[in-house]
């Protein structure tokens, strides 16, 4: 009689018709409506940031996995994933090697120093958007408007260059190396503390809109491009099955719930739940972060417990925090808990009664 195979790999463990690799295709899949919108929304410079990101991850894993003397795993497409979700967190020119170094921490930090796919506690492009808005705040928080690719004034390609590799000194105008614009999330933020209401910080002559929002047509991060595109990412991953309803469902309420609460107390000082919903990273944070299955926990009830708090958190950061903008943090927070929340809601054992300590 031989004897019983045992599963000895590391999360995720997947089951069925689907492998890591179609799931990680997937998800990309899933990001490239919302991503090619920011290239035609910022430019060729946005192009460049996703490139470089994107090949930063994925030649430093090779590398990694090289000096451990272990098989490449490009072909299961983490990599790539990785530098397309830390690419869409970063503003649209932001300088080549802000990149590299957090391409770089990504994996090796982020990912590999815990041994790899399925061992780590982090979601790898969150902490290294954390890291780099932590070590390089000006980078990190320079916003230009968006200049679509098929208006007059829009960027070359050889003037894109030039901004992500030389910091827009070598024939680029000058105008386009200096404007930028906060995002309505810094804006909101900044004025109130000023003394203005929010219907005063984003009307005037800053002119939030939000039809516009909606089309990603603000400054922002290339993944604050559009709340109807990254919607429907999120749902095709619904339909595809790759990812469930519980963490972004819970994750928005966590977040809109008390939005709506508050606003409808002091209209003046707090925005809409509208606002929240279609500003900054929650809706990528809710579909394509906050649901990584490594990161997350594994029972529907400690993913409500997960979403709702990362929800909140997401909130309070944005409404009390020190910073405009707190998907990444709440996120990353919640990832030390998970192994906490998964211990308290896994169900129990088939026939046996959990005992009182």
């Amino acid at each position: 009689m031989s004897q019983p195979k045992f599963l000895t790999s590391s999360s995720p463990h997947i089951h069925g018709d689907n492998s890591i690799a179609k799931i990680m295709e997937t998800v990309i899949l899933a990001l490239l409506p919302a991503s090619a919108l920011s290239v035609i929304l910022f430019g060729w410079p946005a192009l460049l940031v996703i490139l470089i990101t994107v090949i930063s991850c994925m030649a430093t894993e090779s590398i990694i996995l090289r000096i451990r003397k272990r098989e490449s795993l490009l072909s299961d497409r983490s990599a790539a994933l990785t530098g397309l979700l830390l690419a869409l967190t970063l503003p649209p020119q932001v300088p080549w090697w802000v990149c590299v170094v957090g391409g770089v921490f990504a994996m090796l930090i982020g990912k590999q120093l815990y041994g790899g796919l399925g061992s780590n506690i982090f979601n790898p492009a969150l902490i290294a958007r954390v890291f780099l808005l932590i070590s390089f705040p000006v980078e990190l928080t320079s916003w230009p408007p968006p200049v679509p690719l098929f208006f007059e004034n829009a960027l070359t390609l050889m003037q894109s260059v030039q901004i992500i590799f030389h910091g827009g000194h070598l024939g680029v105008p000058a105008l386009v190396d200096a404007v930028t614009s906060a995002t309505p999330l810094g804006q909101y933020r900044m004025q109130v503390s000023l003394g203005q209401t929010v219907q005063e910080a984003l009307g005037g002559s800053y002119g939030f809109d939000y039809f516009n929002a909606l089309g990603g047509y603000m400054s922002g991060s290339l993944g604050e491009t559009s709340a109807l595109l990254l919607t429907a990412g999120g749902i095709y991953l619904l339909f595809k099955k790759v990812i469930t309803w519980h963490i972004p469902v819970s994750m928005l309420i966590g977040c809109l719930l008390p939005a709506t609460i508050l606003n409808q107390m002091n209209p003046g000082t707090y925005p809409d739940a509208l606002f929240h919903l279609v500003t900054g990273g929650l809706l990528l944070g809710a579909f394509f972060m906050a649901t990584d299955m490594v990161t997350s926990p594994v029972t529907p009830k400690g993913q409500i417990i997960f979403g709702l708090s990362c929800g909140f958190l997401t909130y309070a950061i944005r409404t009390w925090g020190g910073y405009p903008e707190g998907v990444s943090f709440a996120i990353v927070i919640m990832n030390i808990a998970v192994p906490l929340i998964d211990q308290y809601t896994k169900p129990a054992i088939y026939g046996r009664r959990l005992k009182k300590a």
